[in-house]
């Protein structure tokens, strides 16, 4: 034991004798990235078990074989990733599903948009760190290296949770975007119906309309009238419109015209009910805004307008007692 804890001292000491105080750090690096290029050709192309094959076949997946004999999924956005599937792609279905499902929110819907979510994390982490070096070696490692870790390691992390976080800002930005429009398209819809248009016709003609003031909520009622059309149930359709916004008011609208649909009442009736109800929660939350306002707006008082006021009232006072001051003193 003392033997390997002299030849760890020597080791240690010989690395800062030839490349500086980072010396051990960079060792340890370049290990580790020997390690990952000495394990990556067995990783990559592992040949796929037959077992596998029979599962996913079985299972109704969409699979097809390269050329070196080894299943690919097929359709994906890029077929360059395809072979990276199991690396780039959540294992466990609810995973892969929770995954898919913000993306399609965030108005990513291509087969391969999982893939490439993954993909990005991981080169802009990879990306992060790679940058965090080379600045820590152009600098030339003066600080601790306790910092010069930290260095490394933020960019990365920061790369690495940057997709995520572009993600949620456009599940964000749609949301909103669909919830200000969502009135103004019952409204539209009621007119429609009124006017003696069949709810598809009506939902085309939503569509259509609100493509340049609210084009998520258009994109959305375009894919509901594209399901239509296909002959997908209608019941079905309307659920999976609910699901893939994942908004209240939007699910209630759903559930309200499957029961009216369920039950034989009026659309038209139900879509009058519903559109008041959802002009008067517009207003509710515009009353919301406004009565926070205030409250928000004093923080930015206290912060901008009572520092120079007090400088304005206790400035004249201060300099008046410091220069008595001076004077009692000389």
């Amino acid at each position: 034991m003392q033997f390997l804890i002299n030849l760890f001292d020597k080791a240690n000491a010989f690395l800062v004798a030839q490349m500086g105080d980072l010396g051990p750090l960079i060792a340890a690096g370049g290990l580790g990235v020997l390690l990952v290029l000495i394990a990556l050709p067995s990783m990559l192309f592992k040949k796929k078990d037959p077992l596998d094959r029979i599962k996913d076949m079985r299972l109704g997946n969409d699979v097809t074989n390269d050329a070196g004999g080894n299943l690919r999924r097929a359709g994906g956005k890029d077929a360059r990733l395809d072979r990276f599937a199991q690396y780039l792609e959540p294992q466990d279905q609810a995973e892969y599903s929770a995954v898919q499902l913000q993306l399609v929110r965030g108005g990513y819907r291509s087969k391969g948009a999982v893939q490439t979510f993954y993909f990005a994390q991981f080169a802009l982490g990879i990306g992060g760190l790679v940058l965090g070096t080379l600045f820590v070696l152009l600098s030339g490692g003066g600080g601790s290296a306790q910092s010069s870790i930290l260095t490394v390691l933020i960019p990365g992390c920061l790369g690495y949770y940057a997709p995520k976080y572009w993600v949620n800002r456009r599940v964000q930005n749609r949301t909103d975007e669909i919830t200000s429009g969502f009135p103004d398209s019952l409204d539209l819809m009621l007119v429609c119906v009124e006017a003696g248009q069949s709810l598809d016709q009506a939902i085309i003609r939503v569509a259509k309309e609100l493509r340049t003031g609210y084009p998520a909520l258009s994109e959305e009622f375009e894919i509901v009238a594209y399901e239509m059309k296909a002959g997908k149930d209608k019941t079905r359709v309307l659920r999976d419109m609910g699901e893939r916004v994942g908004i209240q008011d939007v699910n209630s609208f759903v559930t309200t015209l499957i029961q009216s649909a369920t039950f034989g009442t009026s659309v038209a009736e139900a879509l009058r009910v519903y559109a008041a109800e959802m002009r008067d929660k517009r207003v509710m939350r515009a009353e919301e805004k406004a009565n926070k306002l205030p409250t928000k707006l004093t923080l930015g008082t206290m912060m901008f307008c009572l520092p120079p006021l007090l400088i304005i009232l206790i400035g004249p006072s201060i300099y008046g007692i410091a220069q008595n001051l001076q004077g009692s003193g000389g």
